[in-house]
């Protein structure tokens, strides 16, 4: 029996700018997004007939959904035209309904890992586009360096090296749905990706200034916890704070990663939340 495990990384969102809803339903995004080194780990194993199953403890699904790994798992299969039995053991270290990507990067991994677990020679191209099936966020992790993203996520650009930082994720365990952040933001007239200041940023400081997050103003009005939040790890050091995606969580721009771990230990002191000190990917 093949077996690769791997780890699956989350992200946060360093820029998000909403600038419009689309006729499809969708939202014209622009986003600066990287990846940290708070990761699930995923086992692939590859058996004899013909299904997939995915085991990942802790996490339930409601009536007739399917994880997202399983999806991407099939999805692939039918791609390649080939049948085999796929196992996937997911180990969740990445908060859910969090802001970081989890599930995306979850079915990221399985198509990248499968891909060369079965040899099935399937183009990084086309691995792209399949991961935009699956979820607007999944093509990112498949990109797998920083990236500046727009249309519904989806266009990727490299982004150039950026400052040398950790951060400090603060999750208060609180679920945010996704789908209720884009529902509730009150847009006006819809911007223009031409207007949109660069996202160049060289030194620690001139990410700190280009944190931003449009859909702050909705979640932050609902759960004004995540306010204190980016309050306190401003307090504790940090030169930059923001909620990454539609949230819960929050982070906290830090010098060195000693400093992140520090601010971490002096929250947990006072505060009953979920605390992860991260390196850049």
């Amino acid at each position: 029996m093949a077996e690769s495990c791997l780890a699956s990384p989350a992200k946060i969102n360093l820029c998000l700018h909403v600038l419009g809803r689309r006729e499809d339903g969708y939202h014209e995004l622009a986003m600066a997004m990287q990846r940290v080194d708070l990761c699930d780990r995923i086992c692939l194993r590859i058996t004899e007939g013909s299904y997939v199953r995915v085991i990942c403890e802790g996490v339930v699904l409601g009536a007739g959904e399917e994880n997202i790994a399983a999806k991407a798992a099939r999805l692939l299969l039918h791609e390649a035209q080939v049948v085999a039995g796929v196992e996937v053991e997911i180990e969740k270290h990445i908060p859910v309904a969090a802001g970081l990507g989890g599930g995306s990067s979850n079915a990221a991994t399985v198509l990248l890992g499968l891909n060369r677990l079965l040899d099935l020679g399937v183009r990084h191209e086309r691995l792209l586009e399949l991961g935009a099936e699956l979820g607007a966020d999944v093509p990112f992790f498949i990109h797998g360096v920083p990236a500046w993203a727009t249309g519904i996520g989806t266009e990727l650009t490299t982004l150039p090296p950026l400052p040398d930082v950790a951060y400090l994720l603060v999750n208060p365990k609180i679920a945010v749905s996704t789908a209720w952040a884009y529902q509730s933001l009150r847009l006006t007239k819809g911007g223009e990706l031409a207007n949109l200041p660069r996202f160049s940023v060289v030194t620690r400081d001139d990410l700190c200034a280009a944190l931003h997050n449009d859909l702050e103003r909705v979640t932050l009005e609902r759960y004004p916890l995540l306010a204190k939040i980016k309050q306190l790890l401003l307090e504790k050091g940090a030169c930059g704070s923001l909620m990454s995606g539609s949230g819960a969580t929050v982070f906290g721009v830090f010098a060195d990663y000693t400093a992140a771990c520090q601010a971490a230990e002096k929250l947990a002191q006072e505060y009953d939340w979920l605390f992860y000190p991260v390196r850049p990917l």
